[in-house]
Formats: structure tokens, C-alpha cells, sequence
């Protein structure tokens, strides 16, 4: 059989019966798909891992707890004999051959009927590696092939022009806090396939150097405001490119519900029946100081960070903030939007009983090649702020945390 390559061929397993032989890491890794083609899974083992052991506590296959057993694979139409008995391994096979039914085996492939493809998904499209025949058989250059295949459709850079749909509408995408790596799959594919971009001034910038000449990238600065206010300006200019039948990406920094008036986009559009997908994205409020060396949880140290915008200041009459109640919490603070008022900040936290000599550092361009750290105290970071020049974007974390890791961290 091995002279000849194997044939390809996607099984629709829903409803039917697969048999499992073996509870080990093979299974561990082979079940959860299984599983989500719908198949009814039974395995026959006398132990199995701790995460395989769960699956069937939970009702998603059923168990037998004891070794394989002549006619175990009656009914099957598919198995995976993964056991560390050889002599039951072949066995099993054998069976499987008589019953005539597709069978993998995980200690030696040559001997099975069926070989398991390196797979992947990617927005409904499944794809499916395999080695065209036993010899040379390289399960780590098939896997290199799907993960390409894979990555390349995730971010647009593999795409079938022809055959792709664009779906008019607007997505608001979370860009992340400005490395443009840290963009989510689904924003990078969305980016790829956008035929406009609105982008804020903290997205990832770098991301739309790589969009291809016919997108239409405007800044969501300049757009002309003229009598409207600027986040209106911004949604009409969202409802125009959708109406156009245009697919339209927003592009905002962090995540577009932190922070971000996401929700007042996506309201806007809702207004008018224009289709709205949001994409997270990864807040500057934790992935800042991670980069940073910063954890804003540490066991015995915080086990509570809070998030709050520091755009207006504890006295302003317009503040929804209760600066009181976060001086007494004994977590972690961590402030975005917040550099320009941070004297007022910390004057209130001392005012209401944070310790003065509660350390404080500011993240300048977080995760970016400009990123920098500046240490202080809740009594010091004012002058520190002003001696070193702190520019925004930059968030501030405030407690025990800042002494945790390192100075640096890579």
C-alpha cells in the first residue's frame, strides 16, 4: 500500500460511533476534534489523562475503563488505536481490517488503513496536510506546510482574489497597544480584506504599510469635522463608506470597549441597519506593563488591578470616578490617558490615604521600539514626570506590583 499515495478524503462524522483505544496524549490531542465533527466518541481505556479523563466526565465521549477487548470495534466507523500494548494495537488493527473499518494507529503508521493530516482552520476553511505516501514520511514538514498555509489565510497574505466576498458593513477592530504582532488573527485578516480604514493615531501603524494600494486609509484625525462634533464626524464617515457597499475597517488602539468609544460607533451604526463586527483587541492596560516587566496580579502582592481613564481630573465636576474609594483599595491601579493629570491624581490617592511611597511607573509607547519605563513614587511622580519628559501614550501602574520583576524585561 505504501507504493501508492494516500487518498484524500474529509470524513462527516456526525452521529456516528469512533472507537478510541488508549487515554494518553495522542488522545488528548485527536478527541477534542472528534468531538466537535460531531461523532460519538467512545474510549476504551484503562487510564487516561487528566484533561481526557474531563472530557468524559463532562459527557462529551463515553468511557470504558478497561483494556481493549475483541469486538470493541463493532459498529465503528472510524478508530484510533493509541495504546502503549503493542499486541493490542495489532489486534485491534486486525479487527479493524475485518470489520472494515478506517483505522489510525499511532505506533506504526504503515500499518494502518487511515493517516491523520495536519490541520487547520481559518474562517470556515479547513486545511488538511498530508505526506503523499509512508515513505519519508516527515510529520513536522507537513505540520511547517499547514502552518503557513494556515497563517497566510489568518492575515491575508494567502488569498483568493477571485473567489473571496467581501461583506459591505464596518468592523471595529481592537489594533492592540501598538506592536503591530499583538493584533488579533481575525483584525489582521479583516485589515487584509477591507476596501477602507479609518485608523486612530495609537493603532498599530506599521499594519497599514502592508495594505494593498486600492485601500483608502484616512486618518480619524483629519477628518473634516466642520459643524459636527469629532466622534460624529467619525460615524458618518463610517455610514458613508458602508452605504457605499464598502467593507470598512475602524481601527482603534487597545480594545474598542476600553476606553475606546467602540460602543457609540457601533450604536451609530446600529441606528441606521449597517451590519457591525467587533474584534477585541489587546489592552494597553495589561499588555503595557507585561511588556514592561509589570504583572498587575501577583500572588501575595495584588490580587485585584483596577482600570480607570485619567483624562479628567479628580476635581473636575464631569469625573464619574470615586478617587476616594480606589485610594483605599489595596490592589493594583493602573491609569490610561492620565500623564497630564497625574500631580492631581496622586495628590488625591495620598489625600485619601494611599501611602506617599506607593511606587508608580509610567510606560511611555508600550510594546513599541520607542517603549520606555519610568519608575517613581505617588509623592514624586509629578517633578519625575516633568524632569523626564513623559510624553503620552503611557500608562501608569500604581502599587507593590512595580517592585516585582525586573527593571527591564524582554
Amino acid at each position: 500500500m505504501a507504493e501508492h499515495p494516500a487518498y484524500p478524503v474529509g470524513l462527516r462524522l456526525t452521529g456516528r460511533r469512533v472507537v478510541v483505544l488508549g487515554g494518553g496524549q495522542v488522545a488528548q490531542r485527536r478527541l477534542p476534534a472528534l468531538i466537535a465533527a460531531g461523532a460519538k466518541v467512545h474510549l476504551v481505556s484503562p487510564e487516561a489523562t487528566p484533561s481526557v479523563e474531563a472530557m468524559a466526565d463532562t459527557g462529551e465521549i463515553t468511557w470504558s475503563r478497561r483494556r481493549y477487548e475483541d469486538g470493541d470495534l463493532a459498529e465503528a466507523w472510524y478508530a484510533l488505536i493509541a495504546t502503549s500494548d503493542a499486541a493490542a494495537n495489532v489486534a485491534a488493527s486486525a479487527e479493524a481490517e475485518r470489520l472494515r473499518v478506517w483505522c489510525v494507529r499511532s505506533d506504526d503508521a504503515d500499518a494502518a488503513t487511515a493517516w491523520t493530516p495536519a490541520t487547520g482552520h481559518s474562517e470556515g476553511v479547513t486545511v488538511a496536510v498530508l505526506t503523499t505516501n509512508a515513505k519519508g514520511r516527515d510529520p513536522r514538514h507537513t505540520a511547517a506546510i499547514r502552518d503557513a498555509v494556515v497563517e497566510g489565510l489568518r492575515d491575508g497574505t494567502l488569498v483568493a482574489p477571485h473567489h473571496r466576498v467581501r461583506t459591505p458593513g464596518v468592523a471595529l477592530v481592537g489594533g492592540g497597544p501598538g506592536d503591530p504582532d499583538l493584533i488579533t488573527v481575525r483584525g489582521r485578516r479583516l485589515l487584509a480584506e477591507a476596501d477602507v480604514v479609518i485608523a486612530d493615531r495609537l493603532g498599530p501603524r506599521d499594519l497599514l504599510a502592508e495594505l494593498p494600494p486600492h485601500v483608502e486609509v484616512i486618518d480619524a484625525a483629519k477628518i473634516p469635522y466642520g459643524r459636527f462634533m469629532a466622534q460624529e464626524a467619525i460615524n458618518n464617515a463610517l455610514i458613508e463608506h458602508a452605504r457605499q457597499g464598502k467593507s470598512v475597517v475602524r481601527l482603534k488602539g487597545g480594545d474598542p470597549f476600553v476606553f475606546g468609544r467602540g460602543m457609540e460607533e457601533a450604536q451609530a451604526l446600529a441606528e441606521v441597519g449597517i451590519p457591525c463586527t467587533v474584534v477585541p483587541g489587546i489592552s494597553s492596560s495589561i499588555s503595557v506593563p507585561g511588556a514592561a516587566g509589570i504583572p498587575v496580579t501577583h500572588r501575595g502582592v495584588a490580587h485585584e488591578f483596577t482600570v480607570v481613564s485619567g483624562h479628567v481630573a479628580p476635581d473636575d465636576e464631569r469625573s464619574l470616578v470615586d478617587w476616594p474609594a480606589l485610594a483605599k483599595l489595596r490592589g493594583t491601579l493602573v491609569i490610561l490617558m492620565g500623564v497630564d493629570k497625574i500631580g492631581k491624581i496622586a495628590d488625591t490617592l495620598v489625600a485619601h490615604g494611599k501611602p506617599a511611597g506607593t511606587p508608580v511607573a509610567l510606560v511611555q509607547e508600550g510594546t513599541t521600539a520607542a517603549q520606555r519605563r519610568v519608575d517613581a513614587t505617588l509623592a514624586t511622580v509629578a517633578e519625575t514626570v516633568r524632569a523626564q519628559d513623559v510624553k503620552p501614550p503611557a500608562v501608569i501602574v500604581i502599587g507593590a506590583v512595580v517592585d516585582v520583576g525586573p527593571q527591564t524585561f524582554e
